[in-house]
């Protein structure tokens, strides 16, 4: 099988999730995410495993889900080159593969923002860990939770980031930007959630693995 070549921004909206509550403003903020994480609640995630595409050997990898503490905190994210072997044009968090030399999947992810946008780890704050999502191309993503401090300065790869921006964490908190989408493509059914976002003049349309561990990240905090 060969990934997804039609534009996911055309495929039909099935549901938008409208009657869900969104996390509380006050569950945002840092000391209540610290919290969270200190003392997790017994909850399940919704989205863990995409339908493979690709049959190679699963590829561990890590990302941060990094969240700027802003007075309204926020979600730094990139967009990924169009050229790249994988997930090229897609929104996506700083992230990778995890390489033999990394300690663990933290190390993997702090390593992998340092390498694409130029974060430094003084910056962050590990929080936890989220459960692994399988993407299609079969790689098996480890979510990193990190709170950033301000001041930090970004120096993205060209290579492989075409652009970095912050999207508020309330936006992506709320079920009513949540969009479930169903296309048919090489007789298999295929699912997955969409959050745009208008980010004038740009509509910044975060879908698929992004969309699902963000998605994960709601029932965390909504648990």
């Amino acid at each position: 099988m060969t990934p997804l070549k039609i534009d996911p921004r055309t495929v039909p909206v099935i549901q938008v999730d409208s009657h869900l509550p969104a996390v509380a403003p006050q569950r945002l903020q840092a000391d209540a995410l610290r919290a969270r994480f200190a003392a997790p609640p017994v909850w399940k995630p919704e989205f863990l495993a995409e339908k493979k595409f690709t049959d190679r050997e699963p590829l561990p990898a890590a990302v941060l889900l990094p969240i700027v503490l802003r007075p309204e905190p926020t979600v730094l994210l990139t967009l990924r080159t169009p050229h790249l072997r994988t997930h090229s044009g897609q929104i996506a968090f700083p992230g990778g593969k995890v390489d033999e030399t990394d300690a663990d999947v933290v190390a993997a992810a702090l390593r992998e923002a340092q390498e694409e946008i130029g974060l430094d780890a003084h910056f962050v704050e590990v929080l936890g860990q989220l459960p692994v999502y399988v993407t299609g191309s079969a790689f098996h993503i480890t979510p990193v939770v990190a709170l950033i401090s301000p001041g930090f300065a970004l120096h993205p790869n060209p290579y492989e980031v075409a652009d970095v921006f912050e999207v508020p964490l309330a936006y992506l908190m709320n079920p009513a930007h949540h969009r479930h989408h169903q296309v048919e493509w090489q007789g298999v059914q295929r699912r997955w959630l969409s959050m745009p976002y208008q980010d004038a003049p740009t509509e910044r349309f975060i879908w698929g693995a992004t969309a699902g561990m963000l998605r994960n990240f709601y029932r965390f905090l909504r648990a």
